[in-house]
């Protein structure tokens, strides 16, 4: 299921709060009283324009536009068991977004190669090759962060080993077949 949720919901910022900066990928500070308004709310994030310029504001700070942290992160930040259940690594996966693409990176077709591995020290090691829409998409190292943070939250993963890689080039026959629906491609 395709998770896609725009908005044009005008806000003020309670308080000051750092962001990053779409698509160039830079970390900034809006300040507290800036107007605005939310274009997306995907993955626990949020896309605010202000001022002609795109922000994205993680979950954690949801409350300086007047949100609440998503119940679906929190329950995924919360997953529990002794091994690493592929299940819940492909579904944290599909709870990162571009933020200015309202398709999961997965149905985006970005996810080349997801493997587990026990390591010689016992160490659960979750391999992964991803690439980007284009090689020069600011919000590259944002996206795979966020992978890595939010893997990182699922019970039984010690160590995560992700790789940008640019071969095969990323095209639009990568989507799925359910986002390019939701896209109006099909």
């Amino acid at each position: 299921m395709i998770n896609t949720t725009h908005m044009d919901e005008q806000v003020t910022l309670s308080r000051d709060v750092d962001v990053i900066t779409i698509p160039f990928g830079a970390k900034t500070n809006l300040k507290k009283g800036q107007n605005g308004h939310i274009t997306q709310a995907l993955g626990g994030s949020y896309t605010v324009m202000i001022g002609g310029n795109l922000f994205r504001i993680d979950g954690k700070d949801a409350d300086v536009i007047g949100k609440e942290e998503s119940e679906e992160i929190q329950k995924l930040n919360n997953i529990h068991g002794a091994e690493i259940s592929e299940k819940a690594v492909w579904d944290v996966m599909k709870t990162c977004y571009d933020p200015e693409i309202p398709v999961n990176i997965v149905d985006l077709g970005l996810i080349y190669s997801c493997k587990f591995k026990t390591k010689d020290n016992g160490n659960k090691l979750v391999d992964i090759k991803m690439t980007l829409t284009a090689p020069g998409c600011g919000m590259g190292p944002v996206i795979a962060d966020e992978v890595k943070q939010k893997i990182k939250n699922v019970q039984g993963v010690d160590e995560i080993n992700l790789e940008l890689v640019w071969d095969p080039p990323w095209d639009q026959s990568m989507i799925s077949e359910a986002a390019r629906l939701e896209m109006g491609l099909l």
